[in-house]
């Protein structure tokens, strides 16, 4: 994929900024920014390390102030911004281009005669960054010179250093062989920042007031302080390198050379794993599709000794249904069915009275009652091993999960939490209670749930046939009894015809609920419609698909809710509550783009009108979060992103939509 600005772009601040680049450790933690080298988020940093991997983010070091000086002249080559909106210093206007290596992002700096280029990559498996600078062309050498700004909080808070608990940090900066070792609390993670070569020099400074304009835009606190902890300088020959290494190892790696080959590598295992996957009469997929291949190993991370998935960066962590929903774009389709497997296993782990959790607590403290809540994690999981299993035919561990998925079908036909529950009446799954979100449209402010959706669900019931099918295949697979899962599939079946609405030729999005069946367009449908086992007729099939590219299709995805619905906002922005206001009220889901594709495929047969659906994302990798897919955009045109600039299932469900029409 040619991500590649010039300085149309890069000397663009408004263009520039909104630009963002991340790097990933496998870990939970992370490197990321804007390619104007200007923080706009609490969340950007060189390094924000999961403490308790995956979670537990920390900020660490926040960023470099980096100065060359050339021939005479100084260039700066970092942007800030304060809190009366200045914009000082200007070095973005010194980035001559910028492009992706993989997810390796570039910079390309202009000092007077001289080229400077700068890589930053993190190494897999260790909270370590790299910086790596290499003077490409010059007939003199260059002095670069670099301020160390650093941090000790939560990925999600702020720093103000006048106020209280940052007023009690006794930093330590000590130093250590090749750089500086740098302790803000006491029994804090040390950080240590560390150089091939050139000189370190311990500071003591606060820096006050760095304005960050994506969080004044969501309405939340917009400023915030850091510590300059260091200052370090070297002097680079022409074709010559240098690299700054930050680290919660004491001794990383500092060969640069090394370091760089060995991140190569391992992105090209990624793209060599998938090819060995694919028949040889496989065609290439186009760069872009493989700018994803490497996206969606961004969210792969640890969790107590298995595998998990972020569900989006910068704020999420590992989430049940969102997990189970990317698991097969993330692993299968990418060919790390192993991955898969760990992940499978890791989550059974935490099944409690039939259900997956819904989130992990930030500080990865014990589950409570409350993050168990959702309807659908739990029959996504059916879903992940149905995909599973048909991709590698593992019998081991379908035997081994098989008493688990038991477990979850009797406790749902019994009842559990939430008053999620099956009515034998109509082989339905009704869910939930009032003040309390369990479907995926879980927006909730305060005590006013959104979008409640109490009563059944469309996709939840989808999802439960589905289920009880894959329940009946997978016990004749072991020789256990079936006919039972069968029987209830049948009045599952049979009662699913309640949500066709013939008046409207689309489905009620729920039954039963406190106020009747609600009758809203929203993209909920489409499931029954691009599961493997549709409870729809093929007529009804089709105009569900025709309903929904008729009133919620856009080039990144569904609206949430048919514009022409009266509770329609077509806009997302604004503080938290307008925010989640209009979060499934219009908004537009990129990762519902890859059922719909599924569906339309299955209804017309026609690859390359499906496939057609998906090649506007291309566009989109270079306008956000680059080379990944954001989590949502605007309803209404030009229908900007927003929310998280990288979305495990926006990533995962293109990969898998595309790669399905391909064979």
């Amino acid at each position: 994929m040619n991500i590649n600005f010039g300085r149309e772009i890069c000397g663009n601040l408004n263009t520039a900024e909104s630009r963002e680049w991340l790097v990933t450790n496998g870990r939970g933690s992370y490197a990321s920014g804007t390619v104007a080298g200007l923080s706009t988020r609490g969340y950007h940093g060189l390094l924000v390390a999961a403490l308790q991997p995956p979670l537990k983010r920390t900020l660490l070091l926040t960023k470099l102030d980096e100065t060359a000086e050339y021939n005479g002249s100084s260039y700066p080559l970092f942007t800030n911004r304060w809190p009366d909106g200045t914009v000082a210093p200007p070095g973005y206007r010194n980035i001559e281009s910028f492009y992706l290596e993989g997810t390796i992002p570039v910079w390309r700096f202009a000092c007077g005669g001289a080229i400077l280029e700068k890589r930053i990559w993190m190494q897999s498996g260790t909270d370590t960054t790299y910086i790596r600078y290499e003077l490409l062309r010059a007939r003199k050498p260059l002095k670069l010179s670099m301020k160390a700004l650093v941090n000790y909080r939560d990925y999600h808070s702020r720093t103000h250093a006048k106020e209280s608990p940052a007023k009690d940090w006794r930093v330590q900066v000590t130093p250590v062989e090749r750089g500086v070792s740098v302790t803000v609390v006491s029994g804090g993670q040390p950080l240590y920042l560390l150089t091939d070569k050139g000189q370190a020099s311990a500071a003591n400074e606060w820096y006050y007031g760095f304005q960050l304009a994506a969080e004044r835009e969501r309405g939340l606190n917009d400023e915030d302080d850091n510590f300059l902890a260091a200052t370090f300088e070297a002097t680079l020959e022409p074709g010559s390198s240098f690299t700054f290494v930050a680290s919660t190892q004491k001794s990383p790696d500092l060969n640069g050379t090394t370091a760089l080959s060995l991140r190569r590598d391992y992105e090209q295992k990624l793209i060599t794993t998938w090819q060995a996957t694919q028949s040889p009469q496989a065609q290439k997929p186009p760069d872009w599709v493989q700018q994803l291949l490497l996206a969606a190993d961004q969210f792969i991370v640890d969790r107590q000794g298995g595998k998990t998935a972020i569900a989006g960066y910068h704020w999420f962590g590992d989430w049940g249904r969102d997990t189970m929903i990317s698991l097969p774009g993330l692993t299968l389709v990418t060919g790390r069915a192993e991955i898969a497997s760990s992940i499978l296993r890791t989550f059974a782990q935490f099944t409690n009275r039939g259900m997956l959790p819904n989130r992990f607590p930030d500080d990865n403290t014990q589950l409570t009652e409350d993050d168990y809540n959702t309807v659908d994690a739990t029959l996504w999981y059916f879903e992940a091993i149905r995909l599973y299993f048909d991709t590698t035919g593992d019998d081991q561990i379908l035997a081994e999960l098989f008493p688990k998925l038991e477990e979850i079908i009797e406790f749902h036909r019994q009842g559990t939490r939430y008053n999620i529950h099956l009515d034998p009446n109509d082989g339905l799954i009704y869910a939930g209670q009032v003040g309390v979100q369990l479907t995926w449209m879980d927006a909730k402010i305060d005590k006013w749930v959104v979008t409640p959706r109490i009563g059944k669900p469309i996709e939840v019931n989808a999802l439960w046939y589905n289920a009880l099918r894959t329940m009946s295949k997978f016990a004749q697979k072991l020789g256990k009894p079936h006919q039972q899962y069968d029987v209830m599939a049948d009045v599952t079946l049979k009662g699913f015809q309640r949500f066709w609405n013939n008046a409207k030729g689309y489905c009620f999005d729920v039954l039963d609920g406190p106020n009747g069946n609600d009758a809203s367009e929203r993209p909920n449908q489409i499931f029954a419609v691009s599961l493997p086992e549709s409870p729809l007729t093929a007529e009804q099939q089709r105009q569900v698909v025709d309903a929904c590219e008729r009133s919620l299709l856009t080039s990144h995805g569904l609206r949430s809710l048919a514009i022409n619905d009266p509770q329609y906002q077509g806009f997302y922005g604004g503080d938290q509550f307008h925010r989640d206001a209009a979060y499934h009220q219009g908004t537009v889901w990129g990762w519902l783009i890859g059922p719909f594709v599924l569906a339309h495929f299955r209804v017309y047969k026609d690859p390359v009108a499906a496939r057609e659906f998906l090649e506007p994302m291309q566009h989109h990798l270079c306008t956000a979060g680059l080379g990944s897919i954001s989590e949502i955009f605007n309803g209404d045109a030009p229908m900007d992103p927003k929310g998280c600039i990288a979305q495990a299932w926006s990533v995962a469900e293109v990969l898998r939509a595309w790669l399905a029409i391909e064979k």
